[in-house]
């Protein structure tokens, strides 16, 4: 069978920063298809200048589309573009796995994938080629006779390394421009799944609350074909929370130490699990280490409570000190906009990032994503269903101290007071916009080896 995944174009600030990377669902998709045997094209819309409205679908048999909740409404009219020219259509992406039913209401969509879509989408291709039951498969949801079908879940991936390495010869790599202290950086993901569960994230509903991990040999393989393959030499690890477990680290940073890779890298992490693992820390940076991504979140430990954070504010600063000793950059995630929160509480926050002064902040408001124990906490205080607005910085939620549009000036005041230093402007925003007018410079093409086939 002949498919066309797509991956939809996003319109919020980050995006516009250039901070795109390669959609490594879509690319493990269809690894996993192409194992057996059907023809693929990803076609990314975040990073090609292609419209929706002239894609070949109908060259292809089936149209696939990952959506999430900020891209929902324009996946709407990507699929019913294709629906225009008889295609079937599937969704999969966090957004349809819980909102299964609003998609399908659409008449737009043939079928949902929920959760993990590798071997749902396989077993659907199969039993759409065979004319078997749709009722067979594990993990969709579909209309029969208008009446919501939805098949029971299918189980999680055990062995992750059973998995196929994404199928990134089908991107178009040239055009991801992302950088990591001047090397160009593609992504890559070791682990799925996250054991807490945070009010607004929706990684463990998703994923699953039970951490599953590749075998550290077998992410050792991929970072070799990334390195030896494709020339990278920076690699951002996307897992939930890359550093959950100790042992597994250092077994990682030895293994990248004994290879002797010239290789940078960044990840997501937790101010408790630095705190409590200097000695990691250190390893880390030896073997490479850059950059991570923290959740701070907040400067009032009653915000931070009421998120499920389960973490102290205190520890914040003994987090921070540790990263700066090893030459690890830091940057940082708050979220302002809880139901109780006041002026002086996000306030609090904004001097508390600025005190802690990591490389780059992120201040987002708090938004409720469907799939989160947040949206069920508050789907009757919503301001509005547009679906575009949930990106992280508009106002979606009624609170019970701010306007929306106090929320919105909050959030604004809270990046220019971080980024409008002098020292800050200097040394991170004025190089930033420098490297991406280089890059606009370069038409976006990056140095990779000339040996993809």
């Amino acid at each position: 069978m002949k498919i066309l995944l797509i991956n939809p174009p996003a319109g919020s600030i980050y995006y516009a920063l250039r901070l795109k990377t390669p959609p490594l669902g879509l690319a493990y998709v269809a690894a996993v298809l192409r194992q057996a045997n059907h023809q693929v094209r990803i076609i990314d819309l975040n990073v090609e200048s292609k419209d929706y409205r002239t894609l070949p679908y109908a060259e292809f048999d089936l149209v696939g589309i990952s959506i999430d909740t900020m891209r929902y409404p324009v996946s709407l009219r990507i699929a019913e573009t294709a629906k225009k020219q008889k295609r079937p259509v599937v969704a999969g992406g966090q957004h349809v796995t819980f909102f299964d039913s609003e998609a399908l209401s659409t008449n737009l969509f043939d079928f949902i994938v929920r959760g993990e879509g590798e071997y749902a989408m396989l077993d659907l291709v199969k039993h759409i080629e065979d004319g078997d039951s749709f009722e067979e498969v594990k993990g969709i949801s579909f209309l029969s006779d208008g009446e919501l079908i939805r098949t029971p879940s299918r189980a999680l991936i055990q062995d992750l390394d059973s998995v196929p390495f994404p199928a990134r010869e089908l991107l178009p790599l040239q055009n991801y421009t992302v950088t990591l202290n001047g090397r160009f950086m593609t992504a890559a993901l070791t682990s799925r799944g996250c054991p807490f569960n945070c009010d607004f994230c929706a990684a463990s509903q998703f994923f699953g609350r039970k951490w599953r991990t590749r075998s550290i040999e077998n992410v050792m393989e991929e970072i070799e074909l990334l390195y030896e393959k494709y020339g990278y030499r920076a690699v951002a690890f996307f897992d939930d929370h890359f550093t959950l477990y100790p042992k597994r680290m250092v077994e990682f940073c030895e293994n990248i130490l004994k290879n002797n890779w010239d290789l940078y890298w960044w990840a997501f992490s937790r101010v408790d699990s630095v705190v409590k693992n200097e000695e990691l820390v250190k390893l880390m940076g030896r073997a490479g280490l850059k950059q991570v991504f923290i959740g701070f979140e907040s400067g009032s430990q009653e915000v931070l409570d009421s998120y499920g954070k389960d973490l102290n504010v205190d520890n914040a600063f003994k987090a921070m000190e540790i990263l700066k000793k090893y030459k690890i950059d830091v940057w940082a995630s708050f979220i302002i906009g809880a139901l109780n929160e006041t002026k002086k509480m996000i306030k609090q926050t904004i001097k508390f990032a600025n005190r802690l002064n990591p490389h780059y902040i992120q201040f987002g408001i708090l938004t409720p994503y469907p799939g989160t124990v947040l949206y069920e906490k508050v789907k009757n205080r919503l301001l509005t269903t547009n679906w575009k607005k949930f990106w992280g910085g508009d106002p979606v939620i009624k609170l019970d101290k701010l306007t929306p549009k106090e929320l919105k000036k909050l959030f604004w005041r809270a990046h220019l007071s971080f980024y409008g230093r002098p020292k800050r402007l200097l040394s991170t925003v004025l190089p930033f916009f420098l490297s991406t007018f280089k890059d606009s410079r370069k038409n976006g093409k990056i140095p990779l080896k000339n040996n993809l086939d």
